[in-house]
């Protein structure tokens, strides 16, 4: 006879045995907390936020921040070149250890797609050519690890980080997006 999860979590609250095996320690070893510089990229052609998060230990500090913005009338290939040149530049800045990218989301529209795509290859390619580590999160992921919410507004994310790094005002959310890809990545990562 099977028990509900319910019950199982009652009696577990409870600390009665429900029968498992007990926990491994070595699973329950403490995560390293990660030391350095993050480039958070959150790619848009036409408003693409990056934010230069700064870790040691349990201490985070937003180093810059900015949003490419680029106007209709620049073609769609120079706003690939100017993502690339902006991230380049910041990295070359900056020496992130790490860069945290929005991974690729799905959409119903072909052409979104592509430019979106677009858009993330032009930033990652600058990661890649200096080989800086990449590494790719979903929104949902990251609203998770930041707000403890996975469908968080933009507006709720936004002021979740301005209230843990101590920011005198929100960030506008491509800058917002681009810190909270950062701070997902000092959350979560851990070296392999």
């Amino acid at each position: 006879m099977s028990k509900s999860s319910r019950k199982l979590w009652a009696q577990h609250l409870a600390g009665q045995s429900t029968g498992s095996k007990s926990v491994d320690p070595q699973l329950l070893i403490k995560k390293t907390p990660y030391k350095g510089r993050i480039l958070g990229v959150d790619p848009s052609l036409r408003g693409t936020g990056l934010a230069v998060l700064e870790c040691a230990g349990s201490s985070y500090k937003l180093l810059h921040s900015e949003t490419i913005r680029l106007k209709p009338k620049v073609s769609s290939i120079d706003c690939l070149g100017f993502i690339h040149q902006a991230v380049a530049h910041l990295i070359d800045l900056w020496k992130p250890r790490h860069l945290s990218c929005e991974e690729t989301i799905y959409v119903q529209n072909f052409k979104t797609a592509q430019i979106m795509g677009a858009a993330r290859g032009a930033a990652l390619s600058a990661a890649a050519i200096r080989e800086i580590p990449v590494f790719e999160y979903a929104p949902l992921r990251v609203k998770q690890a930041v707000v403890g919410f996975g469908r968080a507004s933009k507006e709720q994310m936004s002021q979740t980080l301005a209230q843990m790094l101590g920011l005198p005002e929100a960030l506008p959310f491509d800058e917002s997006d681009g810190l909270g890809l950062a701070l997902c990545h000092a959350l979560t990562w851990q070296p392999g």
